[in-house]
């Protein structure tokens, strides 16, 4: 199921080389629960406990490709999750850092990424929603569950030229937004309907 994922990919969204090596070079089945193991490569979401989710491969790899990452960034994720995004993000810049605040998962995050073999990616047990002072500023940032804006901490810790990845939620819809930082201003671009996790936390929905 694994190579199916990546020739659908190569035939539907023309992610770079790069990006589908980082994919094939990190097990997902190591940061799903044992009883979902069999269903790794299925495209669609699994549970990993306490209401939350690790996302389905496809959202993944778009959010990835669309932060535009270099060899020389620096990435704060806000919801490590199971730590599976920021395993491949570790794949293509220097280093990850991933909040995350539940401290099940955060707990969880850490033991996959260890048996992973994953040596650049900081997990932080904290209020994501507020950023991550001690490593700022970061050339890309993600959110990975749906804000009800981009919270304000994370813009002003993002470098001038940086972009931050978002799914944005209002009363009516989930749109995914890319934002990037030009002369002190913030370009937005709309890029498409998705549905995720609500964000917990100061600057989330809960």
């Amino acid at each position: 199921m694994k190579s199916r994922l990546v020739e659908f990919w190569r035939r539907e969204y023309h992610f770079s080389r790069e990006l589908l090596n980082a994919f094939n070079s990190v097990p997902r089945e190591k940061f799903t629960l044992p009883k979902y193991k069999a269903e790794a490569y299925g495209d669609y979401p699994l549970p990993i406990g306490c209401g939350q989710t690790i996302s389905q491969p496809t959202t993944v790899m778009m959010m990835i490709d669309w932060l535009e990452l270099k060899k020389t960034d620096k990435v704060l994720e806000v919801g490590a999750g199971s730590g599976y995004c920021a395993a491949i993000m570790s794949k293509l810049c220097k280093k990850v850092a991933t909040t995350e605040i539940i401290p099940e998962l955060c707990s969880f995050a850490q033991a996959n990424l260890k048996k992973a073999g994953i040596k650049n990616v900081e997990v932080v047990c904290q209020d994501g929603s507020t950023g991550y002072e001690k490593q700022a500023p970061y050339d890309k940032i993600m959110i990975t569950a749906s804000c009800p804006a981009v919270p304000p901490p994370l813009v002003r810790q993002l470098k001038e030229g940086g972009i931050i990845i978002a799914p944005v939620a209002s009363m009516f819809s989930e749109v995914m937004v890319r934002i990037r930082k030009k002369n002190g201003k913030l370009e937005k671009e709309k890029l498409g309907s998705f549905a995720f996790v609500p964000l917990k936390g100061r600057f989330g929905h809960l």
